[in-house]
């Protein structure tokens, strides 16, 4: 058995590395224990003891996604402790608009040859992440594929689960014309358009990962890099304060596709929802972007958040209020539009 490993390691495969390096788990993932959570980090799959009693009729809510090629900006800076917050922040988000509590986060990471460091700090991120959102982590998957991944690469998936009260359900079913819309800031890209952005800053303008630029008064790599927000404990406290009543009829996560393929995803065929851009502060990035890539303004508000990372759909004589109840958990927000009859769609005026 022992010839085998060192067979395997001469392949690329370090066993001994693996289980040294997971070591550490136990310790990383501590901070995101919840009382539900069973067994010990390491076996075959992870134990969560649902309370059920807690809900009349509960839903479980599930979610997977990627960071996509934003990995290639960590990749540049040698930067991994963000990335794990970005993945965990963006599925708790992707059930927050459903109003759904997170419960547990399953995480995977490829890579060709695992580098201790690295694994941390991408676990580290997961860790304060799901700690930030009282969401379990679990479990998850470390793989080794030497061949398959480009020196110094890796790619990191999640799967969240999260629980929701039937009856609680945000289905856009109550929106009705006249609603306004609340944007909630983003602190830049987020998780999404990358691959356009790299093309204009790296291979148009030349521009390299340390470039300070005076308009951001960042480096490009740092602004990039920037963390996608959580908006989870917002969304949660905004429903347990203003819907006991359907004040708020729904919520979109603007990720790819932007404000143009994301709200129609609440909306009910019969609504449509302008959006007016003159309504929210356009952050820099995004000025740098149209400038320099030359994007047609349509096309920019479908790639892009243009720093509206969340959005919510609500009775317009309590959107002030909601605004100020946002505000004050140190969050920037803007009444950016309305709901209007229609047919599901979004025009951006």
């Amino acid at each position: 058995m022992r010839r085998k490993g060192k067979a395997y390691a001469r392949a690329g495969v370090d066993i001994a590395l693996g289980n040294r390096v997971k070591a550490s788990l136990p310790r990383l993932l501590a901070s995101t224990r919840r009382p539900e959570v069973l067994g010990k980090i390491g076996g075959f799959g992870g134990l969560f003891a649902f309370k059920q009693r807690k809900y009349r009729q509960p839903v479980l809510v599930a979610s997977v996604d990627g960071v996509g090629t934003k990995l290639k900006l960590a990749f540049a800076m040698d930067r991994h402790d963000t990335i794990g917050q970005d993945l965990v922040n963006h599925c708790v988000n992707d059930i927050a608009v459903l109003g759904a509590e997170p419960l547990f986060f399953l995480d995977y990471t490829g890579t060709g040859k695992l580098k201790p460091r690295v694994f941390n700090d991408i676990i580290k991120g997961f860790a304060l992440a799901c700690a930030q959102n009282r969401c379990a982590l679990i479990g998850g998957e470390t793989a080794q594929m030497p061949g398959f991944y480009r020196p110094g690469e890796y790619d990191v998936s999640g799967t969240i689960i999260g629980v929701v009260e039937k009856s609680k359900i945000l289905d856009g079913r109550t929106i009705r014309p006249g609603d306004a819309i609340i944007g909630v800031a983003s602190t830049g890209l987020h998780t999404n358009g990358y691959s356009l952005a790299r093309k204009i800053f790296f291979e148009q303008l030349k521009w390299k990962p340390r470039t300070y630029v005076p308009e951001l008064r960042n480096t490009l790599g740092n602004e990039l890099l920037k963390i996608h927000v959580s908006y989870g404990p917002l969304v949660l406290s905004l429903l347990r304060r203003f819907n006991a009543r359907p004040v708020i009829g729904g919520l979109a996560h603007i990720t790819g596709g932007g404000f143009v393929d994301n709200i129609p995803r609440v909306l009910p065929k019969n609504c449509d929802v302008i959006i007016r851009k003159g309504s929210l502060p356009l952050p820099p990035i995004f000025r740098l972007l149209q400038h320099h890539g030359r994007i047609p303004e349509a096309e920019l508000y479908q790639v892009f958040n243009m720093g509206i990372g969340m959005t919510a759909i609500v009775r317009p004589n309590r959107a002030h209020e909601i605004l100020e109840f946002i505000r004050a958990r140190s969050q920037s927000a803007w009444l950016i539009g309305e709901v209007r009859q229609g047919r599901g769609r979004v025009r951006v005026v």
